[in-house]
């Protein structure tokens, strides 16, 4: 088998994974923010408490889950990860990037790739298997 075989023989899985990288990244998103919210499935390091109404933090939280529960079934995902990616450069930024240069050691790794990953789906859109296809299909617009 050729290189070009190879790479035809897989090219349909590309789609379907852009899907499935939207649905596990917002589902962990989600679970940061109900971790801030809700203390589920429990709280905030390193005493278990939930973020004070109204801060940063908190906010942070709402945003994960208001935008990771749009991304998760993929809908008004290019808007909603746009949000997202911002909200993770600023937590970069803001608090990891002081404690040092290298997100390894800054705490930052996960902020980072959370924004790139977000930016991914800002140009790349939600993937075949999201409510945003279902609506573009349904419009007529391809």
């Amino acid at each position: 088998m050729n290189e070009s075989n190879h790479i035809d023989k897989w090219s349909p899985w590309a789609q379907r994974m852009q899907s499935i990288l939207r649905i596990v990244a917002s589902a962990m998103y989600i679970l940061a923010g109900t971790m801030k919210i809700f203390a589920f499935p429990e709280g905030m390091p390193p005493d278990g408490s939930t973020a004070e109404v109204m801060s940063q933090i908190w906010i942070g939280g709402v945003l994960e889950i208001v935008c990771g529960g749009l991304l998760l079934p993929g809908l008004f995902t290019r808007p909603a990860a746009f949000l997202m990616a911002g909200q993770m450069a600023v937590a970069y930024f803001q608090f990891h990037a002081p404690q040092g240069f290298f997100p390894t050691m800054n705490g930052g790794v996960s902020a980072v790739l959370y924004c790139f990953i977000w930016l991914y789906f800002w140009a790349a859109g939600a993937g075949p298997w999201s409510v945003d296809a279902l609506r573009k299909k349904g419009s007529g617009v391809e």
